[in-house]
């Protein structure tokens, strides 16, 4: 599976953006969906995950109520749309394929996408 994340950008506190990651191979809607962030001089670090059905969605504290992760398995796509968007948002965002537990290993990564939030 290769994975292809886009919709990053510059954005004031408050606002929104909607990122999105392409997945080819007619394997993706079996792989759960995830992503990730890492922030300048952090870790990266979980954010969002939603199984191959789109039935069961999992989300970091940080994230709860202002980030929706969906998927499009008709179009091999995964979104994460991002609400009330604040300056500690900002990283780079990364989305990766896996087939166990959403805190679990990942086998494929995608080439992660810039959100720069302005205070």
């Amino acid at each position: 599976v290769q994975l292809q994340a886009s919709g990053g950008g510059l954005v004031q506190a408050g606002g929104s953006l909607r990122l999105s990651c392409a997945g080819s191979g007619r394997s993706f809607s079996t792989y759960g969906m995830g992503w990730f962030r890492q922030a300048p001089g952090k870790e990266r670090e979980f954010v969002a995950h939603i199984s191959w059905s789109g039935g069961s969605t999992l989300y970091a504290d940080s994230v709860k109520g202002r980030f929706t992760i969906s998927r499009d398995n008709a179009k091999n796509t995964v979104y994460l749309q991002m609400n009330s968007l604040k300056p500690e948002d900002t990283a780079v965002y990364y989305c990766a394929a896996n087939k166990g537990s959403p805190l679990g290993s990942y086998a494929y990564w995608g080439q992660g996408t810039l959100v720069t939030v302005s205070s």
